[in-house]
């Protein structure tokens, strides 16, 4: 599985952006996916998770209510929709694959990841 992740940028804070993960080949239309952000000095962390078909997702706690992550298996496309962004939300976003195609939530459990797009919020 080859993911590329796109649609980050500079946003103001309250603003949107959507990003994209593109699965090559689309081989990953079985697999649990999910986003991740890394910014500076920090862990990697999860931000949402959405299991093979769509019907089960997570979000942390940071992000509930203003993320929405979907996936259209036709395409092989992963999306993150982010609304209302906060200074804090800013990072370098990955998505990943699961091993499983069930909801998954812990980094360990992903095993094929993008490249990474980076997200920068001005306040």
């Amino acid at each position: 599985v080859q993911l590329q992740a796109s649609g980050g940028g500079l946003v103001q804070a309250g603003g949107s952006l959507r990003l994209s993960c593109a699965s090559f080949r689309r081989t990953s239309s079985n697999n649990a996916m999910g986003w991740f952000r890394q910014s500076p000095g920090k862990e990697r962390e999860i931000v949402a998770a959405v299991d093979w078909n769509g019907g089960n997702t997570y979000y942390s706690d940071s992000v509930k209510g203003r993320f929405t992550i979907s996936r259209d298996n036709s395409k092989g496309t992963v999306y993150l929709q982010m609304n209302n962004l906060r200074p804090e939300d800013a990072a370098v976003y990955y998505c990943a694959a699961a091993r499983s195609s069930g909801l998954v939530t812990t980094r360990s459990a992903y095993n094929k990841w993008g490249q990474g797009t980076l997200v920068t919020v001005s306040s």
